[in-house]
């Protein structure tokens, strides 16, 4: 079949977007991975072992970073100093001057769903219902579906259905929201019963989700608004609802200080994706961002196997073609993932700084789909360069990428400052009395899940702890 340039040209940026889009989704380790299989599988692609800055290919110095693109832009500039470095310069951060690495590894917990969910949920369920809950969290699917039904446990652990049913109900009210739904519909009805506790969510968007989320998808809003008897801008508010606040599935959602459900590990050590500091380890300094990429030199394609491409017979000579077009692809689509890491790390750096600085209490509220509009990406690609990746803080703390897009951490961080000063046991109704007066307006109930999310008891429970 004769293929049209034209459609040569689309077959080629398909594939360059395509890879670019699984590179971003990489961690650190995995991109190194990845780099390492292609180096061992194509002969076309080869690694030159030389110290130059991945951005503006200088020769970097004997230790440190590259003195061009890790200095600001002026000396009045506050922005962040974003740039891309090498990994045996991964510890500049914490040792610019010695060039060594911490004396202590740095370590983070990686905690599977079902455990995540169930330390939040244990404090509120009776006894006898924790080994059921356990149970009905070992059957989730990778997407956070129960792959078993409400009967099946019933009969299993010789309980009434209905009281199974209950205990699912309430399992999906724990984060991430809609987790132990049998269907993506299912669990963003759960999520929009819940987040209708906190917010405003527009009218008809449960008629939406239940029976029209294909036509949705497909921008029928005129059909939609005809069939609900409503108008095509009310449609619309609630297609920008759904966007922004509901997931189909909950597992790919961020959820605990780290995700890693892949891991049967219950803790390993661990190297962040990207590092903050102070310019110069001076806190009067402007912020500068480290990203990790984990090779030492420059890939490029192999000029000498370039150069005998022509002498190569024809038959061996679209097979040698083909090893160049990947070895070309794989070297445009890592920068194309630094340019975006970097571009996306400006942004979230610049809104999220009094969070990097002073703490949990300063995060603001903010949405990928937010973060997607002001970059001009699609909130796919945004999703995909937080997923699985660290950040180490200018306090060597290290949290998931994804911590950025946390609306709830504020909100629990005050909650649970307010436990640990009380004088006595507060119930939920009195923090929420008292966030109240604080100017934050939540419902009691998401005071109990905020509460749970923290792993702390309710008030009644916590009456022996004060003796």
């Amino acid at each position: 079949m004769l293929i049209l340039p034209s459609q040569q040209t689309s077959t080629t940026m398909s594939a360059h977007l395509a890879q670019t889009m699984t590179l971003l989704g990489l961690t650190l380790d995995e991109l190194q991975q990845k780099i390492e299989s292609e180096l061992a599988s194509n002969p076309a692609l080869e690694l030159i072992e030389e110290r130059t800055c991945p951005m503006c290919k200088r020769p970097l110095p004997p230790r440190g970073s590259c003195p061009i693109c890790s200095q600001p832009s002026s000396v009045q500039s506050e922005d962040p100093i974003v740039f891309i470095s090498p990994r045996e310069d991964f510890y500049t951060g914490s040792a610019t001057s010695t060039g060594e690495a911490p004396e202590e590894p740095f370590v983070s917990e990686m905690v599977d769903l079902p455990s995540y969910v169930l330390r939040q949920a244990a404090a509120d369920l009776p006894v006898e219902d924790r080994l059921i809950a356990a149970y009905i969290l070992t059957h989730l699917d990778e997407d956070g579906f129960l792959t078993t039904t409400a009967l099946e446990v019933a009969r299993y652990h010789h309980r009434l259905p209905s009281e199974i049913t209950a205990l699912i109900e309430k399992l999906k009210r724990y984060d991430p929201y809609g987790v132990c739904s049998a269907n993506p519909v299912e669990a963003m009805l759960a999520q929009v019963d819940i987040l209708s506790e906190t917010m405003n969510v527009p009218a008809y968007t449960r008629e939406v989700v239940a029976a029209y989320l294909h036509q949705m998808s497909q921008h029928h809003y005129q059909e939609i608004a005809r069939a609900l008897g409503t108008t095509t801008q009310q449609i619309q508010k609630v297609a920008a609802f759904i966007s922004e606040n509901l997931n189909p599935f909950p597992a790919r959602a961020h959820w605990g200080d780290v995700r890693n459900p892949n891991s049967s590990d219950s803790q390993v050590f661990h190297q962040p994706d990207i590092l903050i500091y102070h310019l110069n380890e001076n806190p009067a300094n402007p912020l500068v961002v480290e990203i990790i990429l984990p090779i030492r030199g420059t890939l490029r394609v192999n000029p000498l196997f370039k150069a005998t491409l022509k002498q190569v017979e024809e038959d061996k000579a679209e097979e040698w073609r083909g090893d160049i077009e990947k070895a070309n692809l794989l070297i445009k689509c890592i920068q194309q993932r630094s340019n975006a890491l970097k571009l996306l790390l400006e942004k979230l750096v610049s809104f999220q700084k009094d969070y990097i600085l002073q703490g949990d209490l300063e995060m603001k509220p903010l949405t990928r789909a937010e973060i997607a509009g002001q970059l001009d990406m699609h909130e796919s690609t945004i999703s995909r360069a937080v997923s699985g990746k660290t950040v180490q803080l200018p306090n060597k703390r290290i949290v998931p990428l994804a911590i950025f897009f946390d609306r709830s951490l504020a909100h629990r961080t005050l909650i649970k400052q307010m436990i640990e000063n009380e004088d006595h046991p507060l119930s939920d109704s009195e923090i929420r009395s008292a966030l109240k007066e604080q100017g934050i307006e939540i419902a009691r109930r998401t005071v109990a899940k905020y509460r749970s999310m923290e792993g702390i008891l309710p008030g009644n429970l916590r009456q022996n702890r004060t003796r």
